[in-house]
């Protein structure tokens, strides 16, 4: 081997091997796409053997706003570890709205129990401050046997990976831009 082929076939490995490294940086076990995904905006918390994980109220989409007199429905997932369990209320600010749980909510010893999909059956209604998402809300879970939970929730805006969720009944819409006018149109009309 000459020694230009030789340098020839180190740069060409150099070359196989970087190439081979970039290309891995996005796949492979450890890829960001391959690994679950929980959005970490929504609430998740362990208390009195009951597991709280994605709890968030929806807001309205990105820009928009949930006016006064809205609803905005919780969605939760509960594991309750404890015997059965029901969730049998909710307690807000009334300041804020009304709570209602339209029907206690079975919690079956270690069984995940979503709530609020396909139909959101826990509201805050008649909002009497508009949400924009990005709040907080502060509420009372209240359990059958384990009491009261004080937990505070947050709103999230109905955009990214909650876009699949219903758009809230009443939201308003984020404000469409009013196009400027360009150099073009504003001046010389050809005089």
């Amino acid at each position: 081997m000459t020694r230009n082929s030789r340098h020839r076939a180190i740069a060409a490995a150099a070359f196989l091997a970087a190439a081979l490294t970039l290309t891995g940086c996005g796949a492979g076990s450890d890829a960001i796409t391959n690994k679950p995904y929980a959005p970490t905006e929504a609430l998740s918390v362990k208390t009195k053997g009951i597991d709280i994980s994605q709890a968030f109220f929806l807001g309205p989409d990105s820009g928009g706003t949930l006016p006064v007199g809205t609803a905005t429905p919780l969605y939760l997932s509960l594991v309750n570890t404890n015997a059965p369990d029901q969730l049998v209320g909710l307690g807000v600010d009334p300041a804020l709205g009304t709570a209602k749980v339209s029907a206690p909510v079975p919690l079956p010893q270690n069984q995940r129990v979503s709530i609020g999909k396909p139909t959101p059956t826990i509201l805050i209604e008649g909002l009497k401050k508009p949400l924009r998402g990005g709040e907080s809300i502060p509420v009372q879970l209240q359990f059958a046997n384990a009491g009261v939970v004080q937990i505070t929730v947050p709103v999230i805006t109905r955009s990214r990976e909650f876009t699949a969720y219903p758009q809230v009944p009443g939201a308003s819409a984020a404000p469409t831009p009013t196009p400027t006018p360009s150099a073009s149109t504003e001046g010389g009309h050809g005089h």
